[in-house]
């Protein structure tokens, strides 16, 4: 299994509408792309974060799968028209869950 983790850092200006877009249309991406086992996303709310406003976590089988979903229409329409022009830094983070054999 795979654990795919990705946080957001959104311009100050973004608006709570796109904010609430883009927190929306990832979540929807579960019944869109099959490929994804789980998936959560959410606004931040402490205070450690270093400015990251936003996450999103989702498990994978393999490490194909996790490529097929970051190549998926569905993904990249939310990642260009959504995130990228709101965005200021995204960071992402994949690891094989242990004992999975990946």
């Amino acid at each position: 299994m795979i654990e795919h983790i990705v946080l957001f850092q959104f311009k100050p200006d973004a608006s709570p509408e796109s904010l609430s877009a883009v927190v929306s249309r990832l979540r929807e991406l579960k019944g869109k792309i099959p490929q994804i086992l789980a998936l959560s996303c959410g606004e931040n709310f402490c205070d450690r974060a270093q400015g990251f406003t936003h996450g999103l976590i989702a498990r994978f089988q393999d490490s194909a799968s996790l490529q097929a979903y970051q190549d998926h229409p569905a993904h990249q329409e939310v990642v260009q028209t959504l995130i990228k022009p709101i965005a200021v830094n995204i960071l992402a983070m994949d690891y094989a869950i242990p004992g999975d054999g990946e």
